[in-house]
């Protein structure tokens, strides 16, 4: 007979409350403990779930597992572009949104912990945290992004009811007129699969035009380090 022990205190309060943070003392020792994370991992399996955890995000989340995806949207949701009902232009402020912090973010995390690994040599750099996501995220100016983006998104009203959405989803939190990265904007999007299409795609025309203060230089540099790459690895 199955107990309600601490993998299904952590499975279960995943379920309410859709994330948790990685200070979460479940959370933290399910981290660090193999048997505590295989039983969560068991219990979320066994009703179509898996946990989603990434090392540069803050929080913990849960996914369906692809064998439960057609069961739980069909072949019809299956081929839809979200399955959250966000309307198309509402998908196009989330990637422009996930580019404009994400990127930046992931760019700082590796740079800052590859300079602490350089400070510290080898036997205490495994060690060394990564910088938090609060202490290197972008935060974004709403004026900005509606200045540079508002029309092609739907001007105000449409950015206005779409930001709601996303902030609802727990993709954004907002603080007034900024805009922050929420609990799964680093979670739910698939760093190593958007990202190449983003910066070598036409996204990354249209996201030169940012003007916001802090994530347009930093995407800048990211975009001339990128370029500068194959005349790196042809010296």
């Amino acid at each position: 007979m199955n107990t309600f022990d601490d993998a299904a205190s952590l499975a279960a309060q995943l379920l309410a409350r859709r994330w948790l943070p990685r200070t979460h003392p479940l959370v933290k020792r399910a981290l660090i403990d193999a048997d505590l994370w295989a039983a969560v991992t068991a219990r979320l399996d066994g009703v179509g779930l898996r946990l989603v955890d990434n090392v540069y995000a803050e929080h913990v989340s849960v996914a369906l597992l692809r064998p439960a995806e057609t069961a739980v949207f069909g072949e019809t949701g299956l081929g839809a572009n979200n399955n959250l009902d966000l309307p198309r232009d509402g998908v196009s402020l989330l990637v422009v949104l996930w580019s404009l912090i994400v990127l930046p973010k992931r760019q700082r995390q590796i740079n800052r912990a590859d300079a602490a690994t350089d400070s510290q040599g080898e036997m205490f750099a495994a060690d060394k945290p990564l910088p938090t996501a609060a202490s290197v995220a972008p935060v974004l100016s709403y004026r900005s992004l509606l200045a540079d983006y508002g029309d092609q998104l739907g001007k105000k009203v449409r950015l206005d009811g779409n930001l709601k959405a996303l902030e609802r989803h727990g993709f954004i939190t907002r603080r007034g007129e900024d805009i922050a990265e929420g609990p799964l904007l680093d979670l739910l999007l698939d760093y190593d699969q958007l990202a190449p299409r983003i910066l070598d795609g036409a996204l990354a025309d249209v996201l030169a035009r940012a003007t916001d203060a802090v994530a347009a230089p930093a995407l800048a540099a990211i975009q001339a380090a990128r370029q500068e790459e194959p005349a790196d690895d042809e010296a």
